[in-house]
Order: structure tokens, then C-alpha cells, then sequence
């Protein structure tokens, strides 16, 4: 079976203050996904998180969030995009506590544990793009 979008939306990210519309965009397909109220709040959280590293490390960026449905199954799909200057090492970026600037480090990690897919690509000098997915 082929799996299909049933809505979408795509929020620009150019400073730490657009991650209100992003959060406000995925709790709100998430209500229409069929998402209970503490998985709405956990997943807006994780798109919060990247959309904040997006402005943060990237200056500016998208979110792309799409209902998706496949096998009978539904899920909030979450792409981050930007064109910054990219992750230099991937494996440290993921692990906990690790950050290059004064943080928690724990935004990335927490993504991960959140969503049941999780896909990050990125390299120096060509920016990121990380798709996840939390099926319902």
C-alpha cells in the first residue's frame, strides 16, 4: 500500500521566535492526526527543538510537518531543512550533554527518544535535513 499525505504545512524558520508557528502548526496536525494531547505536547517539543537549532546554528531554515498515512497507519512526519554550516560530527552531536554553545545539549538526543523514526544528513559546509517520524 502507498503512502499517502492527508495535509500539510511548512513553517520558514529565521529566528528563535518562529518556533511558536511551528509548534503551533504540529500541535495542531497532530490534534487532526488523532494525537492525544500528551503526544501533541511531546511532538511539539521535538519540532521546538530543531526549530530553535535551525535558528540557532543555521540563522535560518524550514520545518516541513505532513500527516502520513500508510499500511492503515498514521504518523506526523517532521523534516528540518536549512543550508547552514552543517553538523561536523554527527556521533557527538547525538549523544547527550554535548553542545558548541551554552546549552543542555540534549535538543537532538531528545528528537531521537521522542519520535519512532529518526534520520539526520548532514556534513560540513552543506547544511542539515532531518526527517522523523511518530506514528499514532
Amino acid at each position: 500500500m502507498a503512502e499517502r499525505i492527508l495535509d500539510s504545512t511548512r513553517v520558514e524558520i529565521g529566528d528563535v521566535s518562529d518556533k511558536t508557528v511551528a509548534v503551533g502548526a504540529a500541535r495542531q496536525l497532530c490534534k487532526q492526526a488523532g494525537f492525544d494531547e500528551t503526544r501533541q505536547f511531546m511532538l511539539a517539543t521535538a519540532v521546538s527543538e530543531l526549530a530553535t537549532n535551525i535558528a540557532r546554528y543555521a540563522g535560518k531554515g524550514e520545518i516541513s510537518l505532513r500527516i502520513v498515512e500508510s499500511a492503515g497507519r498514521t504518523a506526523l512526519e517532521v523534516e528540518a531543512k536549512d543550508n547552514g554550516p552543517g553538523i561536523a560530527d554527527l556521533e557527538l552531536a547525538m549523544s547527550d550533554n554535548y553542545s558548541t554553545i551554552d546549552s543542555l545539549g540534549l535538543g537532538l538526543p531528545s528528537v531521537k527518544r521522542i519520535m519512532d523514526e529518526f534520520h539526520i544528513d548532514s556534513a560540513p559546509g552543506r547544511g542539515a535535513r532531518i526527517l522523523c517520524r511518530k506514528w499514532r
